[in-house]
């Protein structure tokens, strides 16, 4: 039964809504994640990316950084391997077009979650789909909002921390021989300690580990293609060449490589699961379009950057071989490809690498339980107690069991996850067009950091609390105004 959900909702209903979001969006955006591509950095390099306000609110680049230990996990190592294993090499060319449509929903949901945010009572920030959904949608589509936090608290908060647990016990034991008993004790002991700090422990966290996982992995990347350089334009060539049916692919052809280059995308980077968004909210922002173009960057680093080098290593290798290369699969393949290159301590490498990704991602998905909570009390200390306690007992469990039905029946409740989120993306295109519009009005009148006024969205049930303008912002709002009307009276006013 779990299998025959799965294949309903991913094989076809899912696949068919990312894509018809990613593209629609893209088009009736003007190709948003391609204009502000270069943004993406200027808004990251800027002061203001770093900035918290008197609330000490996580600030722009903490909230991408999180955001991207979620992204970046197992499905960038063995994901990718599998991809490649099923759909041959063309399975990472239709993963890349996968990415960068799913720039442009990740613009579109996180943008959203910003918009729609709402402020706590201790000055803090919730928000996300369930937000964005009965704010947007209207009171009247609470129950959908409900519907949403449940189905998140059940895969990320329950099912895949459990999951990841597994990843990282294994991990380790692969690599260092540590049993896995000891592994789950150590791990729950080390989850416990930052989850008991909040949202804002776990970003600083993050803030250090997701860096040196990601650089370091990218360090080897870079290793062996500088050791293959000559041979890279014949591998760019393959992938394409393939992915349109011109070479050889394994398990089916043109049709397996889009099969398998969609699904292990969107497994990937998430867009449209509405996962991110929840993180995405949180940050202290001048404009909710500035946080949409830089989780549409985490979508690029995420499957443009990571699952491309993970693809690089292993088609570079001599393990790969399209007629015997079902063989090996998943993570043994991309151990196997990597030890090609540098020798045996290269499997360590990636087992240590799946580690790192694996407790980054189990400390997002708590966050990730943590809103779901939150959107049915905000004061309940005791009940955020008794999960994180869970939480820890969870992780335990987790390293030491055989999680194949959990997997399965998560997959069925991300796949309803998403199609939740995405009814709800499409319900509110326009009022998405519309705070992008506001942005591009501002870049268009020379203005290099629009900030976003509240009360000109007054139909939009916005929460005003949650966009009230520091002094030093709400100065240059006035500057701004002036300049466009040619009032200078109004800026001194």
């Amino acid at each position: 039964m779990l299998d025959l959900l799965n294949d309903i909702l991913w094989g076809k209903v899912l696949i068919a809504l990312l894509i018809i979001v990613g593209i629609g969006f893209t088009l009736a955006s003007r190709f948003v994640q391609f204009r502000y591509f270069g943004r993406m950095f200027r808004i990251l390099g800027a002061s203001q990316a770093f900035k918290k306000d008197k609330h000490g609110h996580l600030s722009s680049f903490q909230a991408l950084i999180l955001s991207v230990a979620g992204r970046v996990g197992g499905g960038n190592i063995a994901g990718v391997a599998v991809a490649i294993t099923l759909g041959g090499p063309g399975a990472v060319f239709w993963m890349w077009v996968v990415g960068m449509m799913g720039m442009a929903t990740s613009f579109l949901e996180c943008t959203l979650a910003q918009t729609y945010k709402q402020a706590e009572p201790d000055g803090t920030y919730r928000g996300g789909p369930a937000h964005y959904i009965t704010r947007g949608m209207g009171s009247k589509f609470k129950w959908l909002g409900g519907i949403y936090s449940v189905l998140l608290l059940v895969t990320f908060g329950f099912g895949f921390t459990a999951l990841q647990s597994y990843a990282v016990a294994t991990s380790v034991g692969d690599a260092f021989g540590v049993p896995v008993f000891y592994s789950g004790i150590a791990l729950a002991m080390i989850v416990g300690l930052i989850i008991f700090g909040g949202v804002k422990r776990i970003a600083r966290v993050a803030e250090v580990l997701v860096p040196v996982m990601a650089v370091g992995y990218l360090a080897i990347a870079f290793v062996v293609l500088g050791m293959h350089i000559d041979r890279i334009p014949d591998v760019i060539t393959l992938i394409v060449k393939s992915a349109f049916g011109l070479e050889q692919a394994v398990g089916g052809g043109i049709g397996a490589a889009i099969m398998m280059g969609v699904k292990r995308g969107l497994f990937s980077n998430e867009a449209g699961l509405g996962s991110a968004p929840n993180v995405a909210a949180v940050a202290y922002v001048p404009h909710p379009a500035n946080q949409g173009v830089v989780q549409a960057f985490s979508v690029f680093i995420d499957t443009l950057i990571i699952c491309s080098s993970t693809a690089f290593i292993i088609l570079l290798s001599s393990i790969y071989d399209p007629s015997s290369v079902s063989d090996v699969g998943g993570v043994a393949l991309t151990q196997s490809a990597l030890a090609d290159h540098v020798g045996d301590w290269g499997r360590s490498f990636v087992s240590v690498a799946l580690v790192l990704f694996g407790f980054s991602t189990v400390l997002y998905n708590y966050y990730l339980g943590e809103n779901s909570i939150n959107f049915f009390s905000t004061e309940n200390q005791n009940l955020f107690n008794a999960f994180r306690v869970a939480i820890i007992g969870l992780v335990c469990w987790g390293a030491t069991t055989d999680l194949g039905t959990v997997f399965a029946f998560a997959d069925v409740t991300m796949g309803l996850l998403a199609l939740v989120n995405l009814i709800a993306l499409i319900c509110l295109f326009k009022p998405g067009l519309r705070v992008l519009r506001d942005f591009d009005k501002q870049i268009a009148d020379g203005i290099e950091q629009p900030i976003f006024d509240v009360n000109k969205f007054s139909d939009m049930d916005l929460d005003e609390k949650a966009w009230e303008i520091e002094l030093e912002d709400l100065e240059r709002l006035r500057q701004r105004e002036a300049k466009v009307s040619g009032d200078e009276s109004l800026a001194s006013n």
